[in-house]
């Protein structure tokens, strides 16, 4: 006679870590939980609460420079390496982790307006305003884990003085040029003193230049003009220019979609723009009320960071036309440099007051080990919170910001301006003739003047 068993393994009875617990299994017919809404909405409620309570995203200062932070730059081979410029020609390789200077690099004698690492991580490129572009051996990754410090003892291997002030610089990827920004747009060889090609298009001064990360030989320019121009190295002459209402100061390029990139104006906002259509933005993004200094991209593609001159970092989503979250301090000054860490969970900014500040990207992300089961609550949390965001009551606690006392006044002060604006424009047309009253293009191209 044969006698069949029915045998079940602990293990899928008991869940992980815990022997004492007993998984339960169940039954996800919604006819039987008619309260799953309800439920799912209280959670949310909560989540967007615990997410208020645990927003703690000033991780610390890196103290060291003596005067105004103009400039940064992120080493691509090493994950915890960030170079500073400073006003008084100082150039600093900090340690993220330790938030302690590695190296210093002395050689400029006025402010340094551009730094710029290459791909390998080997070479440093700066520029500043006593119209010289110097290059440095950037020390290995094997010297920073020690504790020695090269204070001032780094020299450049090359030096190229120009004739006139530079503003900006940054480095090819994956090659061996970079380009300088300053009365013209010039572009040099590791292995050459002179520029191997250089670009006119106006009068103007360049104040910012990006390579294009995912095509090596397309950059894209703004100048004191308020242009935007793009160039092909492979070209004799550039390829695209808009003239826009108000200066861009910074440009960056979104690094999953090489063909947009992002603008910081002069006029409070950020602008997207696709490269093949510079007819309109692709989006407007508004909440600063002060110029925006800089600007730069987030590795995943998904956010990006802005500094501002009313002092505070904001992070906006590459499509939305409000920040996601606003950073700010009673001793920050005016922001003049922000960078995204290479795995994208901190941000770096640089400001008025020396000093340089390590955020997180997520303000109530929790530091250190995580175990797999916070790590699903974490998840389950922000699926909830996505999924019922929309509500009253979960959206307001979800977009509450504090703001300081000078930024929500001038807040209330522009928007303000705006509405009286709109009702100005709106009883003119009211009370004119048919056709009298020429209708102004929509928000996204009315800040573009002319294209060329």
């Amino acid at each position: 006679m044969r006698v069949k068993v029915i045998s079940r393994p602990t293990d899928e009875f008991t869940r992980e870590r815990s022997q004492d617990l007993q998984r339960v299994f169940r039954n996800y017919d919604p006819n039987l939980r008619p309260q799953e809404k309800a439920v799912e909405y209280v959670r949310a409620l909560n989540a967007a609460k615990l997410d208020k309570i645990f927003a703690r995203p000033f991780v610390g200062a890196m103290d060291g420079h003596i005067d105004a932070i103009s400039c940064m730059a992120k080493n691509p081979s090493y994950l915890k390496g960030v170079f500073s410029g400073s006003m008084d020609g100082d150039i600093r390789l900090w340690d993220i982790a330790s938030r302690r200077t590695v190296s210093r690099f002395l050689g400029h004698q006025g402010a340094v307006k551009g730094l710029a690492a290459s791909t390998d991580g080997r070479v440093l490129v700066s520029c500043g305003l006593d119209c010289t572009v110097r290059l440095w051996n950037v020390p290995a990754p094997s010297f920073m884990e020690s504790d020695d410090i090269s204070d001032g003892s780094l020299t450049p291997f090359a030096v190229y003085t120009g004739q006139n002030a530079y503003k900006a610089v940054d480095h090819q990827w994956g090659g061996n040029l970079f380009a300088t920004a300053g009365a013209r747009l010039d572009v040099w060889d590791h292995n050459r003193s002179q520029p191997v090609n250089s670009f006119e298009w106006g009068v103007d001064t360049v104040v910012s230049v990006r390579f294009n990360p995912g095509e090596p030989n397309l950059l894209a320019t703004s100048g004191s003009d308020r242009s935007i121009a793009i160039y092909d190295l492979r070209l004799s002459t550039p390829a695209r220019k808009i003239i826009m209402q108000t200066k861009t100061n910074s440009i960056s390029w979104n690094p999953m979609e090489p063909l947009n990139f992002a603008a910081a104006n002069e006029d409070c906002n950020c602008y997207s723009f696709d490269s093949r259509k510079l007819s309109e933005a692709k989006c407007v993004h508004q909440d600063h009320v002060s110029a925006v200094m800089d600007i730069d991209y987030s590795p995943t593609g998904r956010e990006f960071v802005t500094g501002s001159y009313d002092r505070t970092v904001r992070i906006f989503s590459y499509n939305g036309g409000h920040s996601r979250e606003i950073y700010h301090t009673k001793r920050m000054q005016r922001v003049f440099c922000v960078k995204y860490s290479c795995d994208a969970s901190y941000i770096i900014s640089g400001s008025d007051d020396t000093n340089l500040r390590l955020w997180k990207a997520r303000a109530s992300e929790q530091l250190g080990v995580v175990l797999p089961r916070e790590q699903k609550k974490h998840q389950y949390d922000a699926a909830v919170l996505k999924r019922y965001k929309h509500l009253p009551e979960v959206g307001r606690i979800f977009r509450h910001r504090h703001l300081p006392k000078p930024v929500y006044k001038a807040q209330n002060l522009r928007r303000t301006m705006m509405e009286t604006q709109q009702k100005k424009e709106g009883r003119r047309r009211a009370h004119s003739g048919p056709s009298s009253v020429q209708k102004k293009p929509m928000r996204k191209g009315k800040i573009i003047k002319e294209i060329e």
